[in-house]
């Protein structure tokens, strides 16, 4: 895809924090502060932990012309400079005489340098001074408080340290203002630290862009699983409330559970629940989307805050929507993989493998390259899908046949026998996790390359869940009727509509997110991450390809 400056004004007032994060990493700051992403990890949530106590508003701050100070103990003060075009949160801010002195506050170890401190942090303190002298006060030094060593380290504010300093702001207003995000560090051993890592995907970007046989020189992303998890409520009848920073969950019967938000990554609601407006705040507020689903487990929508800052990504999105090229070209790509990932499972699991079969399917995925229009590509999957489907039921072990787990063809809407409803619940639930992911990347999951758009279908959603659907889904429907987990008294049929009985619905959803929580190993870059990351790499893949920081998108593949 072209790499289309955006025309847009950078932001009038830079924080002195984010100047910080320009001179670390370019590319980091461009993430934060221009598309507004941001993730935590064990060091940020330290880091907060260490300003606890200067982040608490408190102290006088005189006027300049009180000068020269008796006493001045301030914390949190911020102070705006439109001339040089900053804005700071001072941690701390103290007195020596007739001159102001800022203290920041750092987690870790003063490091061992002439200087006293990195130039990213120097150059922190060094804006929060420019920022206090175009308030009128003298400021000649600052001091940087490293917590882990309980140490204070004094920075002069000389004349070297302030060229540079309005040379990067400089720097950063260019780069916030081009529309295009700087390139990732190379091999750097910032990366692995770096919170972002798992956003900004350095050695990734690195390694695709190096093109076909370029040796893996990719970095295991840490941590491999994710720690927050979806949490379902599916009891008719059932209330969902908040208590602090606590779902509480309460069932007709009485019985109650409890989920900490902090360890919730998308509440799921399937019927008649009812939920508080005070928990739809709190979930809002903190990004926690939740997903709303009927009770035989069609996915409605979703329930969400403000939503992603990216309108870089988005702009792209629409772009390459509206370019019949461009959206073919990734359809292609999806259809193709579908495809190759429908021949591995025939090839692992059919008990009688048909002459051909395997062939058939591969000129089938080979063909969807060449597909010269949209049309034409629906009739490459279509075949395809039927050569899939149609040898789906020998998949199925003999016992299960023998059960009654019939097999013939794909139906839906309603689905109209046991294993099109199992098949259908599971790719109701992919899409929703796959609408949550492109949502929380920044993408309209509504508006799609190869689906398209309907009012109220998620059609990049359902793009980009092709490749994953015989991975994810259909392995845990043959899983489960071939071990046992599920039996022919388990669905409820009526008026020819068949769906699972709840405690049969409970238990797909168990091996649905053990299966969304298993490592796996990526084929492109080598390392293991479950189910769930690989969700949101492929995401971010797709921006980075539309952003056109890699030739192409590098779809899931499995062998």
């Amino acid at each position: 895809m072209a790499n289309d400056p955006l025309p847009d004004d950078p932001p009038e007032l830079l924080p002195a924090r984010m100047l910080n994060e320009f001179a670390y990493c370019p590319r980091l700051f461009y993430l934060e502060w221009v598309q507004g992403d941001f993730r935590d990890n064990a060091d940020t949530v330290d880091g907060r932990r260490v300003h606890r106590r200067v982040d608490r508003e408190g102290g006088d701050v005189p006027a300049p012309s009180e000068a020269p100070f008796e006493k001045l103990h301030a914390r949190s003060v911020s102070l705006s400079a439109p001339v040089v075009g900053l804005v700071a949160r001072i941690d701390l801010l103290e007195s020596d005489g007739d001159q102001v002195v800022p203290v920041d506050y750092k987690r870790g170890r003063a490091p061992d340098l002439p200087e006293g401190a990195w130039e990213p942090e120097r150059v922190q303190v060094c804006a929060q001074a420019l920022v206090l002298e175009e308030n009128g006060y003298r400021c000649v030094e600052a001091v940087i408080y490293f917590a882990e060593s309980r140490r204070r380290v004094t920075i002069p504010i000389d004349e070297p340290l302030r060229v540079r300093t309005l040379e990067l702001l400089s720097q950063a207003r260019a780069t916030a203002g081009c529309g295009v995000m700087p390139p990732p560090l190379v091999d750097s051993p910032k990366c692995p630290r770096c919170s972002m890592v798992g956003i900004c995907l350095p050695d990734e970007i690195n390694h695709l862009a190096l093109g076909e046989g370029a040796e893996p020189r990719v970095r295991g992303l840490v941590p491999a699983r994710d720690d927050a998890l979806p949490v379902y409520v599916k009891e008719a009848g059932a209330h969902v409330g908040k208590q602090g920073e606590v779902l509480v969950i309460r069932t007709r019967d009485g019985e109650v559970s409890e989920a900490r938000m902090n360890e919730i990554s998308q509440l799921s609601v399937m019927g008649s629940p009812q939920v508080s407006t005070q928990a739809v705040q709190a979930l809002c507020g903190r990004g926690i989307p939740i997903a709303w689903f009927s009770h035989g487990g069609f996915f409605y929508g979703l329930t969400q805050g403000i939503g992603h800052k990216n309108v870089e990504l988005r702009m792209r999105q629409y772009r390459a929507a509206f370019d019949e090229r461009a959206s073919l070209a990734l359809a292609r790509r999806f259809v193709n993989v579908k495809l190759r990932n429908c021949r591995t499972m025939l090839r692992r699991n059919l008990r009688d493998l048909p002459d051909g079969l395997l062939g058939d399917l591969k000129r089938a995925a080979e063909s969807s390259l060449e597909a010269p229009n949209a049309q034409t590509l629906l009739g490459v999957e279509g075949n395809g899908g039927r050569l899939y489907f149609g040898n789906f039921a020998g998949m199925l072990s003999e016992k299960a046949a023998q059960l009654g787990f019939d097999f013939t063809s794909r139906n839906r809407r309603p689905p109209r026998d046991p294993v099109n409803a199992l098949l259908s619940f599971g790719y109701a639930l992919l899409t929703k996790d796959w609408t949550v992911t492109l949502a929380a990347v920044g993408f309209d999951p509504y508006l799609g390359f190869y689906h398209r758009p309907r009012y109220g279908r998620p059609a990049l959603a359902l793009d980009l869940m092709e490749e994953f659907r015989p991975l994810i889904v259909d392995s845990i429907v043959i899983e489960m009727i071939n071990t046992g987990m599920v039996a022919p008294d388990d669905f409820v049929t009526r008026a020819g509509a068949c769906a699972l009985a709840p405690a049969a619905r409970r238990r797909f959803l168990e091996t649905y997110e053990r299966r969304m929580d298993e490592l796996v190993t990526h084929p492109v870059f080598g390392y293991r991450i479950s189910y769930r990351r690989v969700l949101e790499v492929q995401a971010r893949l797709l921006g980075r390809f539309l952003a056109g920081e890699i030739p192409e998108y590098p779809a899931f593949a499995t062998r």
